[in-house]
């Protein structure tokens, strides 16, 4: 059953916050969604955005500033928390690149995360929840993500094509098999299987796929990011892109770190790349 938990208006949209039970998960989820005053008299494209280590539901709709530019084009946006909140598992909160807030954005296989910890088929859930609910286009739904978030939003776009018709990022994790932070929970989620690693790492699935999104991927990477040299590999995916014959527009921005100073700067970006692929521009 999906509850409301609180509204507020916005850009003479809405910004509302529920729960729900989720099946995937096997608890209560919570999510966030941006109504623009557009989806009040009908269907509107949307944006899902998946958000960094140690975010929630709220992060990306309190700091980023994109909901005055969602009211503007019509679009909706949904965020979803990061991972389970509610599974109390030994350990879990030892570690903020681990465990609760870390999710990643898999589906885990080991114990004993493999009793909640299934982020991937979560959210192909909300995305069904979602359209099921709530006045979106299902034929115009797009996906971004940062950091973590970032990883998540390529994985599931490259997977499921059929749902996410565009993606872009901000300073994703862009080949995690290769990322300490990666190696950390995919070794404790998914065990030792490369193969299964392979599933939940864009440079990988990229290389295996050609041209599975002929209208472009944009992803943005501030120069001045802690963790560009040693976690995020932006460089890997982009030779898996030219080798996919992928169209990619990376662009590298001197002086930005991995904050949300840096999202907030170049989120109107994306959310007008979003809606101009959507609305059938492929230019």
């Amino acid at each position: 059953m999906l509850e409301l938990i609180s509204e507020h208006a916005c850009f003479d949209g809405v910004q509302r916050f529920y729960h729900h039970p989720s099946a995937a998960i096997g608890l209560s989820m919570r999510f966030s969604v941006f109504l623009p005053p557009q989806a009040l008299t009908g269907k509107v494209p949307a944006l899902f955005y998946l958000a960094g280590l140690t975010c929630t539901e709220e992060t990306f709709m309190a700091k980023a500033g994109a909901q005055r530019v969602a009211a503007q084009l019509g679009m909706m946006l949904i965020t979803p928390d990061t991972s389970p909140r509610e599974a109390n598992l030994p350990g879990e909160t030892h570690s903020w690149d681990m465990g609760v807030g870390a999710g990643f954005y898999v589906d885990a296989t080991e114990a004993p995360w493999d009793r909640h910890y299934r982020m991937y088929s979560y959210i192909l859930e909300l995305y069904e929840l979602v359209v099921r609910e709530f006045p979106v286009r299902p034929d115009r739904i797009g996906i971004a993500g940062h950091s973590m978030g970032g990883h998540g939003a390529l994985v599931l776009a490259l997977r499921n094509p059929d749902r996410f018709k565009t993606v872009s990022a901000f300073a994703p994790v862009c080949a995690p098999s290769q990322s300490p932070w990666g190696i950390k929970a995919f070794s404790a989620y998914l065990g030792d299987k490369q193969e299964s690693w392979q599933q939940y790492d864009a440079s990988a699935l990229m290389e295996r796929r050609t041209t599975p999104f002929p209208g472009g991927i944009l992803i943005d990477q501030g120069l001045s990011d802690k963790f560009l040299p040693d976690q995020l590999y932006p460089q890997v995916f982009e030779a898996a892109c030219q080798k996919a014959q992928q169209p990619l527009e990376l662009r590298r921005h001197a002086g930005y770190d991995h904050g949300y100073y840096f999202i907030s700067t170049f989120v109107e970006d994306h959310l007008r790349f979003h809606y101009r692929k959507l609305n059938g521009d492929v230019n």
